[in-house]
């Protein structure tokens, strides 16, 4: 049976290419292959050459462009992962459809944050957004690395019902990494914030609000620790945006888990998961609910 991949997706950018050597890094972690992809982002109306011509049209240069972009990340990858098994896929059709469906039946599909700005640029940074909240498996959207002291890997948990998912995602990774899980539910009442500064972080209903949360969170992790008795877990309920209170982690872990739930048309991600991928210090995975 064949392993499932990491699958990466380059545009020939320095940001895909660390994405790419962060994905090689991953494989060589899990023992997965690594598939790097590339979509050449031909403009409306374009099309490739019909017949012989002793000049490359601009459909030939996008197309040999990806090529090139995948040559050079299929190189990093095999410099700085010796004997990882990788292989590539030049993509066609739209480049954000093209790239997440890519990552169907993969272990996590990775991106770079942004592009070069150039045609095949279009591949990444404004549709890694798009990837991150379509994709069927789990997406690392790969910004700079953080200055993480001590290997941490954190996770926000909104629902608390429906993270299995996610959780399952970030305890296998704390596991890999020989890394802490630091869980955080961040609650979010708009109408305290006219309040008094103060007031209404330390009403009866507030602090209700924060201790049934916090019990209810210690409740769900001690099932997880159970699992995965080799990652030390902490815990931190705090009152504000759940985004804000992400990003924020995001500047201590190396890595930030998210849960999403399945894309029905809306016209956008949420708002915590856009402010995590917009703001975010370092790499952040979105994981899909089953």
């Amino acid at each position: 049976m064949v392993a499932k991949p990491i699958v990466a997706a380059t545009d020939g950018s320095q940001e895909s290419l660390r994405a790419v050597e962060w994905a090689a890094s991953e494989a060589a972690l899990r023992g997965a292959p690594l598939r790097i992809v590339s979509a050449a982002a031909l403009l409306p109306r374009m099309i490739g050459r019909q017949g012989g011509t002793a000049f490359d049209t601009v459909a030939d240069v996008v197309r040999e462009d990806r090529d090139r972009a995948l040559a050079a990340a299929a190189h990093r990858a095999a410099e700085l992962v010796p004997g990882l098994l990788v292989d590539t896929d030049p993509l066609t059709g739209p480049p954000a459809q093209a790239v997440t469906e890519s990552g169907s039946g993969a272990l996590m599909l990775v991106v770079g944050s942004r592009g070069v700005g150039a045609f095949t640029a279009l591949v990444l940074g404004s549709v890694s957004r798009y990837v991150a909240t379509h994709a069927s498996c789990p997406v690392a959207v790969i910004r700079d690395e953080t200055a993480a002291a001590h290997r941490q890997v954190g996770i926000g948990i909104g629902d608390l019902e429906h993270c299995a998912d996610s959780l399952t995602f970030a305890f296998e990774e704390a596991s890999l990494r020989q890394a802490t899980l630091t869980a955080i539910h961040a609650w979010h009442a708009p109408q305290t914030d006219i309040s008094r500064a103060g007031e209404a972080f330390t009403t009866p209903g507030a602090l209700a609000v924060e201790a049934d949360a916090a019990r209810a969170l210690a409740g769900l992790l001690d099932d997880w620790r159970q699992k995965y008795p080799d990652v030390p877990v902490s815990q931190d309920v705090v009152h504000g945006h759940p985004g804000r209170a992400l990003v924020g982690l995001s500047a201590r872990a190396e890595l930030v888990v998210i849960g999403r739930h399945a894309h029905v048309g809306l016209p956008g991600p949420g708002s915590v998961t856009h402010a995590v991928l917009t703001h975010a210090h370092g790499p952040v995975v979105t994981v899909p609910s089953s």
